[in-house]
Order: structure tokens, then C-alpha cells, then sequence
């Protein structure tokens, strides 16, 4: 496990304190983890998550359609959408 000092503002502290408190974390470093794993899950490109990979997959076993020209690409949509 890596360990990192951190030099914090008044007001980072106190949002840290306030995590902790909200959802009742035993110590700081808690805190700061859970805004770091809140952070990755909605902030990280999607292609960086493991989920991702999964639907990904998914994905790739789906059948495609294939079309002659953009013409039909556009009508096919234009239909279906």
C-alpha cells in the first residue's frame, strides 16, 4: 500500500471532515478514499472502467447489419429512429 502526505487548505480539511462525518468513517484517510473511488466511477473515461470492458463484450457479440450506402444508412434511420 502506498503511503501519501498531504498538505491540505482549511477548507479541503473541512470537506474532508464533513465525508467523514456524513457517512460515518472511522479516520480521514477513509474519507479521502471514498472521494477518490466517488471521483474514478464518475469522472474517469468509461474505457478506463471494468464495467465498461464487460458491456464492451457485449457488445461485440451482437450482430450487425451492413448497408450499401450512406442513402440506406440515413433511410434505414430515418425509419427506425
Amino acid at each position: 500500500m502506498t503511503q501519501t502526505l498531504l498538505n491540505l487548505t482549511k477548507s479541503e480539511d473541512i470537506v474532508v471532515n464533513i465525508v467523514k462525518g456524513k457517512f460515518a468513517l472511522r479516520n480521514k484517510n477513509d474519507a479521502i478514499r471514498l472521494i477518490i473511488n466517488k471521483y474514478r466511477e464518475e469522472s474517469l473515461e468509461p474505457s478506463l472502467r471494468p464495467e465498461y470492458v464487460e458491456e464492451l463484450k457485449g457488445i461485440m457479440k451482437q450482430k450487425g447489419r451492413k448497408f450499401s450506402s450512406m442513402k440506406d444508412f440515413d433511410s434505414y434511420f430515418e425509419k427506425n429512429v
